[in-house]
């Protein structure tokens, strides 16, 4: 999904040109998240491979600074332009920009709010955020047998993905096969590692009982699965699920830690 994710985003500006691009601008909503700057890697991998510069910014999670990055973009003359929001909500406002400039746009990972009124050249690569935290709500219900308490690691409020995936869960443990399931507590972990093993070691201090925690990315769930060691308490016993299928969660996969 990651290298589809990628590599798409660059060929679909590609593709909305008549002629190859010669630079594309690249805002990224913040590069000290390990998926963000994988799908950095994966752009500038596949940038290489056909010969396109991409000038690459980090927004460091300030909805204005990534604003004046696309108008900077625009005013500097890019054939396209690739943006991981900072906030969903804030897509609006860099969709006109690049739209009264004739510039062409794709959106990635972060799904924005004006998806159903994209202009011609505008469009978003992404996972599906409802499919995604379904299917992990689903298989943590299938593990606890339909039973049990679960926290919740939100990445980020300002996030459609976060939004939705949170919602998924509530969505699954309506269902009958899950009713049997307590949301325990559900705090904001920011997609963090170093948040979301914060997270953990508070529950576990203040005495909430949980037998899964559901977290929206695998970073948090990655911190989690730290500060359950640190407190001696058992991955076998404690589920941890994460989203993404980062190279490191895939290892933590295999060693049982992450389910």
């Amino acid at each position: 999904m990651l290298k589809l994710l990628t590599t798409s985003a660059v060929a679909l500006v590609l593709a909305s040109q008549a002629h190859a691009a010669d630079r594309i601008g690249v805002s990224m909503g913040t590069l000290s998240n390990n998926f963000q700057t994988l799908i950095v890697n994966g752009m500038e991998d596949y940038a290489k491979s056909i010969g396109v510069e991409l000038q690459i910014e980090d927004a460091t999670t300030d909805v204005n600074k990534q604003l004046d990055q696309v108008k900077n973009f625009a005013a500097g003359g890019v054939s396209a332009i690739i943006v991981d929001p900072v906030d969903s909500d804030g897509t609006p406002a860099l969709s006109k920009v690049a739209e009264d400039a004739g510039i062409p746009l794709i959106y990635v990972n972060v799904q924005p709010t004006d998806l159903n009124t994209l202009g011609k050249q505008q469009a978003f690569v992404g996972s599906n955020e409802n499919e995604s935290g379904t299917l992990q709500t689903k298989e943590v219900c299938r593990m606890l047998g339909g039973k049990g308490n679960v926290v919740i690691m939100i990445g980020d409020l300002t996030s459609q993905a976060a939004r939705q995936r949170t919602q998924d869960v509530y969505d699954v443990v309506k269902t009958p096969e899950c009713s049997g399931i307590n949301v325990a507590q559900e705090q904001v972990g920011n997609w963090s590692r170093v948040n979301g093993a914060d997270l953990v070691s508070n529950w576990l201090t203040s005495g909430v009982e949980f037998d899964a925690i559901i977290a929206n990315n695998d970073e948090m769930a990655l911190g989690a699965i730290s500060a359950l060691k640190a407190a001696g308490a058992s991955t076998d016993k404690i589920i941890v699920s994460g989203i993404d299928a980062t190279p490191e969660a895939l290892q933590a996969m295999k060693t049982g830690d992450l389910k």
